[in-house]
């Protein structure tokens, strides 16, 4: 089977699970997929930096119960009760008990408090590099899948547009990118030594179709002020490509060409996510900057 097929066909195949889990009438099917990537990233992560099975674990473990638990604790707060087909009120509490997240929450403290305190008896070269690459693994990948899942939660609808926006973007980036190599003098290179070909004609053609994508995000009612569909495409268009480009940094660091083998023909699960793990996050911190000033 040639690269190109096996690209689309998993290409299609991680178009479907992304859009039908988000548009799912419950948001429990995206927050399960959220802690399956959020798994295989930090594996890939602890992989790239320094193989280490005890940390790899740990951190698996904690990455994945502070997603669950940041998921369960908006998921039963945001709407305590659902319609079952029937149209029955029920309540989520009867098959999420309460129990449940604050388990998940004394996992990933206690998980944390074990991967440090061990340092102290593994006699590693450089325990406080493992401590740096636990709290990384952390933030470069558990946090984004939390907030990929609550915003899941709260407004499936712009989850859905981060996802476009970024998919738009790329697509914008490159045929922009392309189109300009070709002119005499070639295109503006961002950084060569990071991402050869990522130009600074290829952003603006990001952003310049990512505009017209937030257009139709307010037309079609997905952000229901215009300009705020202007700002969400806007800072993922920026946000996106700067994460696009750490990942990146961070695989020249160590000298590999993809994080993993997750989607054939694709890379690894950082690969594929490398624009949401900053994207996300900050359109996360913009949307409650939003909320807090509308109040």
């Amino acid at each position: 089977m040639s690269t190109l097929v096996k690209r689309t066909l998993s290409g299609a195949v991680y178009v479907a699970v992304i859009v039908g889990t988000i548009l799912a009438p419950d948001s429990s099917l995206f927050g399960v997929v959220a802690a399956v990537m959020t798994a295989l990233g930090i594996r890939e992560f602890i992989h790239l930096t320094g193989k280490d099975k005890w940390l790899t674990i740990m951190s698996c473990v904690a990455g994945v119960s502070l997603v669950l638990s940041v998921w369960m604790i908006v998921y039963l707060v945001n709407e305590p009760h659902y319609y079952d087909p029937d149209g029955l009120s029920v309540s989520r509490h009867d098959w999420i008990p309460d129990w449940l997240m604050g388990l998940t929450l004394l996992v990933f403290v206690l998980s944390t408090f074990v991967t440090l305190i061990a340092e102290l008896f593994r006699k590693e070269e450089n325990p406080v590099m493992n401590w740096g690459r636990y709290w990384q693994a952390l933030m470069m990948t558990a946090l984004p899948f939390a907030c990929m899942s609550v915003l899941c939660e709260l407004n499936q609808y712009y989850l859905l547009c981060l996802f476009i926006s970024i998919w738009v973007n790329d697509t914008g980036a490159y045929l922009v990118g392309m189109g300009t190599s070709h002119l005499p003098g070639g295109n503006h290179k961002m950084f060569v030594r990071v991402s050869p070909k990522k130009s600074w004609e290829g952003l603006i053609g990001g952003i310049v179709f990512n505009l017209a994508a937030g257009y139709v995000f307010y037309r079609v009612g997905w952000i229901d002020r215009l300009w705020l569909a202007m700002a969400f495409v806007l800072i993922v268009s920026v946000s996106g490509t700067l994460g696009d480009l750490m990942e990146s940094l961070l695989k020249r660091s160590v000298g590999v060409k993809d994080s993993g083998r997750f989607m054939p023909g694709h890379g690894g699960v950082l690969d594929r996510f490398d624009s949401m793990l900053l994207a996300t996050p900050v359109i996360c911190l913009f949307l409650l900057i939003v909320v807090i000033l509308s109040a």
